[in-house]
């Protein structure tokens, strides 16, 4: 990762664009906020981080006018200020980039930045002015790789998370609220947003950036306030806190070290590719043994889900060999054995709307096996209570959340289990009981694949690490391998 893009600049003399006191905020009379305050400078990137459920989200909807406090004051640049509706928010100079992008596809990047504020000449949307001042604010992003004519579902997610911020400027934006914004981006393309977010501090914008990734909170937040349990516990100079205390202000506890200890040794193969391919794929040549983590690094479009859903049986491998056999569905894939955490839980992991208990039967149910007299057990097992089994899933946490979509697979007690971004959007907390049963499932004697972006998940769990470009193996790295050793070979800059 590159350098930091945090600056020294000092609040006290930039003056405050987003001043909160005392914010208090309770829904059918539980308390999910008490007595936060929140200060952010103009020029300043100012970390909000806590665990799930700390108040982030009901916090940022109060920046944004979804919610009014119960208590409290918001001044904006000194000002108090009382918002009825996200639209008085944004009229205010305060937008919002959630970590689903609020884009419509089939528009231009111009239509989607003027949306709802289309310039008009004689009585018609005048598209010239449109484009040219699209054109004008990401030149001055430095973007040049799309332009305003361009339609938004032809460009890949950092593109599109530009198109929002470019969005955001057009109206000014004096505040900026970022929430997850790397969730959805490859190691790469988070050098790009790390550029952007200098880019609007040049230009004085307020930067409010919420991230369970706590390298990048450090990497570009110039303040970091933590909440817990809906109250502030402190607000500090990112340079007065190492990870290690700010994890331990997050969760109340020391978490140890970050990861588990790797397994003493691997066991019998469990699953064997041999110059294996399909449309996306080509010779790929691989063994996934009991008992051992494999990581699989590579930068986005580099094959790394393509390589899961083809072993999974989603996305079959049409060429080569695979012992014990080449699934050619996704039954298939699970008759032999083999679970595949997808890394988009919410449209692929889980049926929102159902309970707990439904959801992790999901699996068995289809296939007509498994172990659903257990679940109860397995819940535990996850530190999910079982009396939450006829909860619906869409009132969990994101981590709680991941947690039932891994029951869903123990109940098969797969041979082998694929895991796509395992922590992506969940808090430290939870990463760090992902994490160790992740390994006590390789312990086990489960053969593990785990895809990760974030190179210090994907080094600290790996027990070696596959790196594929453009669909092949560019090489194989031991465990604890360097970052730089891990973009190399993505990259193409090593031989």
């Amino acid at each position: 990762m590159s350098e930091a893009v945090g600056s020294t600049s000092d609040p006290g003399k930039t003056g405050h664009v987003l001043s909160m006191r005392g914010i208090g905020k309770s829904f059918l009379g539980v308390r999910v906020l008490s007595g936060v305050d929140l200060e952010v400078a103009a020029g300043e990137v100012h970390a909000v981080v806590g665990e799930n459920g700390a108040g982030k989200s009901t916090l940022m909807k109060i920046i944004c006018g979804v919610h009014a406090p119960d208590e409290g004051t918001i001044e904006l640049d000194g000002r108090p200020v009382a918002f009825g509706h996200p639209l008085q928010a944004q009229r205010s100079g305060i937008m919002i980039i959630h970590q689903e992008f609020n884009l419509l596809p089939e528009r231009t990047v111009a239509e989607n930045v003027f949306l709802g504020r289309e310039p008009v000449r004689r009585g018609l949307v005048d598209r010239a002015a449109m484009e040219k001042a699209t054109a004008r604010l990401l030149d001055e992003l430095g973007e040049s790789t799309f332009g305003p004519r361009d339609t938004v579902k032809r460009l890949p997610v950092a593109q599109q998370q530009i198109v929002e911020i470019v969005k955001a400027l057009s109206v000014n934006a004096r505040l900026l609220v970022m929430d997850e914004p790397s969730a959805a981006l490859a190691e790469h393309e988070v050098e790009l947003l790390y550029r952007l977010i200098g880019r609007l501090r040049d230009r004085g914008v307020a930067v409010v950036y919420i991230s369970h990734r706590l390298r990048e909170v450090f990497d570009v937040a110039d303040r970091v306030t933590v909440l817990k349990d809906g109250a502030r516990v402190t607000t500090l100079p990112i340079g007065e806190v190492t990870p290690d205390e700010l994890i331990r202000l997050m969760v109340g506890r020391d978490l140890g070290t970050y990861y588990p200890p790797r397994s003493a040794g691997a066991g019998e193969v469990r699953l064997s590719l041999r110059a294996a391919g399909n449309h996306k794929l080509r010779d790929i040549d691989l063994e996934l043994r009991a008992g051992e983590i494999v990581g699989i690094a590579g930068l986005q479009g580099s094959g790394r889900s393509e390589l899961a859903k083809a072993i999974f049986g989603a996305e079959p491998f049409t060429t080569g060999e695979m012992t014990p056999s080449r699934p050619r569905s996704v039954r298939e894939g699970v008759a032999l054995g083999i679970g595949l955490v997808t890394e988009d839980r919410k449209a692929e992991g889980l049926a929102l709307r159902q309970s707990v208990r439904d959801n992790v039967l999901l699996v068995a149910r289809a296939v007509g096996a498994g172990n659903r007299g257990g679940v109860g057990d397995l819940l535990e097992r996850v530190r999910l209570s079982p009396g939450r089994g006829e909860h619906e899933v869409r009132y969990l946490s994101g981590g709680n959340q991941q947690k039932v979509v891994l029951v869903k697979w123990m109940t098969m007690a797969p041979r082998v289990l694929l895991f796509d971004e395992p922590t992506r959007g969940v808090d430290v907390g939870a990463k760090a009981a992902i994490h160790d049963l992740m390994r006590e499932l390789a312990n086990d004697g489960t053969a593990i694949m785990m895809i990760s972006s974030e190179l210090p998940e994907l080094i600290g769990m790996s027990d070696r690490i596959v790196v594929l470009r453009d669909g092949r193996i560019a090489g194989t790295l031991p465990a604890g391998a360097s970052e730089e050793a891990v973009m190399g070979l993505a990259a193409g800059e090593v031989a």
